[in-house]
């Protein structure tokens, strides 16, 4: 999207619990905990992706969009489609969107990035600076 910044990828950390998953030093049980609210999230919001659950591997995983902002007001922290988000984006000077990986089966879930969205991302046009196609530079 046009106007994400200030993206924090969770790659790492997720690489860290799941070494331990299988290392044994943490219970595949404290890491499915996902709650029955997210699981619902990831059914009616969720956007499926290619990628296998790393813990129970029989389905795949499903992301899950929150989104948080002043400007949201009571919808602060609700799921949303990945398709509302570009919307959104233009209407709100700005928010911030969590994405949680979630595994319908098992209920692994992590979360894997967050960023920020909304119209104070986009570049302003300079009023007083003469545009090129108006001006005539640039044409030869």
């Amino acid at each position: 999207m046009r106007t994400q910044r200030q993206v924090i990828d969770y790659s790492l950390q997720r690489r860290a619990v799941l070494r331990d998953v299988r290392s044994g030093r943490v219970a595949a049980l404290e890491v499915c905990d996902a709650s029955p609210y997210l699981r619902n999230a990831a059914t009616y919001h969720g956007e499926p992706t290619d990628e296998r659950c790393p813990i129970c591997r029989r389905d795949n995983l499903t992301l899950v969009h929150y989104v948080y902002g002043e400007e949201l007001k009571q919808s602060a922290g609700q799921a949303r489609k990945l398709a509302e988000l570009p919307v959104l984006a233009m209407t709100l000077r700005e928010f911030q969107v969590f994405v949680v990986e979630v595994c319908r089966s098992c209920a692994w879930n992590h979360l894997i990035e967050r960023y920020v969205l909304g119209r104070d991302g986009l570049p302003e046009l300079d009023e007083d600076a003469p545009r090129a196609s108006q001006s005539g530079e640039g044409r030869r």
